[in-house]
This record gives structure tokens, sequence and C-alpha cells, in this order.
């Protein structure tokens, strides 16, 4: 048996002690060799073997400690989403500290992103019997993972290390398969959890691969998975279909990778179909010149009856989720017979509306590309006045929201959006919080001069995690050696719920903006039908809050900094947190009421701006029918 140094292997192998660390080393070696990079551990006596493995077996894994399994598995969340293209590892002790990072899980489900969650357990004699710490961890979070797995308990037989490296293995495989997700596998452990000496089995009784490994550094079982495609008589169907019609629109919706935006781009210029571009799509760039229909005020002038009447679709093609935009799914429901087709490329069932003609499950840039080329030199039947009215009813609205909050004078959430679009740089990624900010995002972050990615929890939605989430992003980019700022924009009630997650700028050392918009409580519910009753509004929805959060920043080793002054006092406190570095706050106080009338009034100017500008698509004469 050759040992890897004998081999010439690169990376150091710390020769196992006992059966325990054998097995659990060969686990960790293994998922090394899969492609995972970075591990999020939690402190726990437990999970021990684990942890001090991590640590030690290969100078390639960067383990990031959090004390807080909720804010931990969140931290991992944003690690995966911020571009590594891998799953991040997550580790806790047995008990509650598992059922901690439940709501990350339901998220990385629901938005597909890899993680694997490595909880540590009681062993089988434990369980069901009262002893401490000890709860059923057995498929502890239900639908929410792809797949779940209550590993062997560890030994030191070149059955059992082969089992271990080859379940790694088809952990990380599965997570990466489409649809992408979370892998949960449960490690019940026996004390001694620490490396103490133990009898192992003689040397020449152990298989050389299966203690250290394939001799070329490979996976010891290498899982090959592929995107679904069409087939070609499938692509020229859809391609018929889409050049039929005179009057389409392409919804892209909610998802991380930019390398979808080029050959959507292409599509919609060769189609001549408008594109309307959810904030979160990546598709919100500076114009190139080339004279493609990327709409992003759409949420704005839907809400207008003149527009939204008068303009009728005959076929849209979407990408992805559903838009942000409510305004955007009541248009689509008001022409629920216009033919709906949506690429989903996890395979999923991402059409929420039930009115859908088509389902497809294929990759989308593949379907972009394999289009273009059954598009030939077929001609189209869009008609060119179509996408020239939504471009010029988009500008208009520009125009007029521009300039109607650049005149007010009391603080508007809104403005935020329209103040980072200026003024972040090239390659600077934006992290909105959900509730007020992603809508906010949605309807005034219309893009600027500079590529700006913009990120966000929307597989559920929720406003827990997101501070963690954008912290992991920022250790997600550091590790990646990106350099680019990240900032957030997250309103106070979620920015409470994660305090702890500010502990990872400090224990790691890490930059990040916040933008607080504090309006003390739940702005959200003041513009749904809850604000109508108003005698228990405040106790039940509004929730004041009245914390001042600058005494937490500080505890975490941040900077805190609370505007009192005009919009240049906030150009410049965003300056300075960007070249300062480290945890920046800054706190944009704004009042609730005020907040909703000045919504509401900008509605109206949009309104009247299209009124006098006379845009009127085009009148439906019939429904199209599905």
């Amino acid at each position: 048996m050759t040992t890897p140094e004998q081999r010439g292997e690169t990376h150091p192998h710390i020769e196992p002690a006992n059966p325990l660390y054998a097995y659990i080393g060969a686990f960790v070696d293994e998922l090394w060799r899969a492609g995972v990079r970075q591990v999020v551990v939690c402190p726990g006596s437990r999970s021990t073997p684990l942890a001090l493995t991590l640590v030690n077996v290969h100078p390639g894994l960067r383990v990031w400690m959090h004390v807080d399994e909720r804010s931990a598995a969140f931290f991992a969340l944003g690690m995966a989403k911020g571009g590594l293209g891998e799953p991040v590892a997550l580790v806790c002790t047995s008990g509650t500290a598992a059922a901690n990072f439940y709501p990350a899980l339901v998220e990385a489900n629901l938005s597909h992103i890899p993680l694997l969650a490595l909880t540590a357990d009681r062993p089988h004699e434990l369980r069901d019997t009262g002893a401490p710490q000890a709860i059923d961890q057995n498929r502890l979070y239900g639908a929410h993972v792809k797949w779940f797995a209550d590993a062997a308990l560890p030994e030191a037989s070149n059955v059992a290390l082969r089992y271990i490296r080859a379940l790694a293995d088809r952990a990380v495989g599965t997570a990466l398969a489409v649809p992408i997700g979370p892998v949960h596998l449960n490690f019940p452990l026996r004390e001694p959890l620490i490396p103490a000496p133990q009898p192992l089995p003689p040397i020449e009784q152990r298989d050389a691969e299966s203690w250290y490994g394939r001799p070329d550094g490979a996976p010891y079982t290498i899982v090959t998975s592929g995107k679904p495609t069409l087939t070609t008589a499938q692509i020229e169907r859809l391609a018929e279909t889409l050049t039929t019609p005179q009057r389409g629109l392409i919804l892209a919706g909610p998802q991380p990778d930019s390398g979808l935006s080029e050959p959507l781009l292409r599509l919609a210029r060769r189609l001549g179909y408008p594109v309307l571009a959810d904030p979160l799509s990546q598709l919100r760039r500076p114009a190139s010149g080339d004279n493609t229909p990327v709409i992003t005020s759409y949420d704005a002038f839907l809400r207008s009856e003149r527009f939204a009447s008068t303009s009728a679709p005959e076929v849209v093609l979407r990408f992805g989720p559903m838009l942000t935009s409510k305004p955007a799914l009541l248009y689509l429901q008001r022409y629920s017979q216009c033919r709906q087709i949506v690429v989903d490329g996890q395979a999923g069932w991402e059409e929420p509306t039930h009115l859908a003609s088509e389902m497809i499950a294929a990759d989308p840039v593949d379907v972009c590309e394999r289009l273009l080329a059954a598009l030939g030199e077929r001609e189209s039947g869009t008609e060119r006045d179509w996408a020239q009215a939504w471009w010029q009813t988009d500008q208009v609205t520009h125009a007029a929201l521009t300039d109607a909050i650049t005149r007010l004078d009391q603080p508007f959430e809104g403005r935020v959006f329209t103040e980072l679009a200026r003024a972040l740089p090239a390659g600077a990624t934006l992290v909105v919080g959900n509730s007020m900010p992603v809508r906010d995002c949605d309807t005034f972050f219309w893009g600027g001069e500079q590529a700006i990615r913009v990120l966000g929890n929307r597989g559920a939605n929720g406003i827990d995690g997101v501070i963690s989430t954008a912290l992991g992003v920022s250790a997600a980019q550091r590790a990646a050696g990106d350099e680019g700022p990240v900032v957030l924009v997250i309103g106070d009630l979620s920015f409470y719920h994660d305090l702890n997650g500010l502990l990872a700028a400090k224990l790691h050392g890490l930059d990040l903006t916040v933008i607080l918009v504090n309006n003390d409580g739940g702005g959200i519910f003041s513009f749904l039908a809850q604000a109508d009753y108003p005698q228990h509004f405040e106790q039940v929805f509004g929730t004041p809050l009245g914390l001042d959060f600058s005494s937490a920043v500080a505890m975490y080793g941040g900077a805190f900094t609370r505007l009192e002054g005009d919009w240049a006092s906030f150009r410049a406190a965003l300056a300075q947190s960007l070249s300062a570095g480290g945890l920046q706050v800054i706190e944009v106080a704004t009042e609730r009421a005020s907040n909703v009338q000045i919504h509401r009034e900008l509605w109206q100017v949009v309104e009247a701006a299209l009124a006098d500008t006379g845009i009127i698509p085009f009148r439906r004469e019939q429904e199209t029918a599905r």
C-alpha cells in the first residue's frame, strides 16, 4: 500500500489515530475531492469529530466559524448564492441546533441553492430514551431537502470507508443535479469523540483507495449529471409558436446567474419582444445601444388602467419564477387567455397563476441558443410599434418618477434605490431584503451606468437571515478574489430578526455596507388591506420596536451612521462606507404613513405623464386563443 506522500499528492493527509477519525477523515477528504471548498461550522460537542477533521485535513478547505446556527445556515446560503458554483457545507451538533438550520434550508430548496447540512447525532441506542440533547433528526427537514441519509455508525473497515466516500460524492452530486438544492446527512456518533488513539486494522488489511482515496486525486465515485434539454422537434415547434403572434413579451424572473442575460437578450432582439426584467433577473444592466427593449419600470406603469387596458399580449414567454411585481401578476391575470409559456431550468413548477399554456423543463440558456438557431432567417410576426410603445412608456415613466422624486423634500424609501443606481460602482453586489425593500427595488432601481448584481432570498420570501445571507455573499466574493463591494438594503424588523448574524462580520473581518431603512415597524402592512382596520393596526401589524440599533452595531465592531440631513448626506455616507470597508450601517429614518402617501402620489404622476404623451399601444379586438 502506498501513502499519499509516496503517490505525490499535493495535499497533506493526517494519519487517523482511531476508527472514528479514519471514517470521518475519509468523508471530509472525499468532500474536498468532490469540489467542496467552503464549510460553515457551529461549535458543539457531538460534532467534534467533524469539526476537528475539517480544520485539519485539507488546507484548501476554508472553515467559517459561526456561533448561531440559524444565522450560520443563512451565511452558508449567501456563500452558495454568491457565485462560487459549488455546494457549501454546514456542520452542527445534535438537538435543537440542527432545527435552527431549518429556515435557511427551506429557502435553499425553493431557490435552488446547493447546501450540505451535516448534523451530528446521538447513536441509535440513545435515541428516544430521554438522553440529553437528543431529538429525532431523521428526515428532520422533511420535503425541504432533496435527499436525506442517516449515515452508518463509524468504523474503520474497508467496506465502511468505501461507503462513506461514496456517500460524500453522492451528497455533492445530488445537491448539484437539477433541480439544484440542499441535502441532509445525519451522523450518529458514539463517544469518545476526541481523537484519542484506538486500535486500527493492521496496515496490510487496509485497502489503499478506501483509506486514502483514488491515487489520481479524483473522487472515489464520480457523479455526472446533465441539464434537461428539448428535442429538435420541440425546439422547432416552439420557434413556430413564437414567430406567429404579432404581440409578444418575455418575462425574466429572479435568478442569480448572469450567464442567461446575453442569450436571452439576443433572443428578444431576434423576436422583437420587449423584456420585462425583474430586479433580481440580472438583466437590469446598462443600455448596450443594441435597441433591446429591456423594460424596468413596468411595476409603475402597469398600475395605469390606460396602459394595461390597451396593451393585450398574444404570447408571453417567461424564464424562471414569477416576477416580484404585483401589477405584473395582475396584468397576466387580466389577459388570462393569452398563451403563456414558462421555461423552468430547475424542472419544477414555477407557475402560481395556473395560467400557463405550456411548461418547459429545460436549461434556459440552451433553450435560447437553440431557438436562435432554429429561427434562422424565419420572419417574425411581431409588430414593430408594439415593442416601441413599451419602450416609450418605460422612458416616460422613468423621467416622470425621477423628476417627482428629486423634488420631494421629505425622506422617501424608494429614493434609496434611485440613489444606489447612480452611486454604486461597477462590480458591486446589491442584496435586497424582503417586504418593502425588494418592492421598492423593483419599482425604483432601473439600472444605472454600471453593471450591478442584485440578489435576494425570494424562495420563501422570509425576512429572517437576510444579514447573514449578505455577509455570506461577502465571504464568497472574498473566497473568489472578487473585490466588488456588497451593499444590503434592509428594513428595521428584518434587521432586528438577524442581529446575531452581524457577528460574522466581526469574526471574519468581512466588508458589508447596510442601508437600514427604519420606519419603526412593518411598513409593508400600511399598503395592504389590514391598514383599513386602524383600531388594532399598530398592535398587530405595525409592531413598532422603538429600538436604537447603534449600540448593537458597535457591539459587533461596526460603524453606525444615522442620517439627519438630505440626500447629499446619504451619498457622502455611502461613499465613505464603501471606502472604509468593514461593517458599516447607514440608517435612513422614514415615516410609514407619509411613505404610503408618496407612493400613491407617484402612481398619479405616472398616470398623468402617460396621458400627456398619448401613447396607446394596442387595443384588444378579441381574446387570443390559448
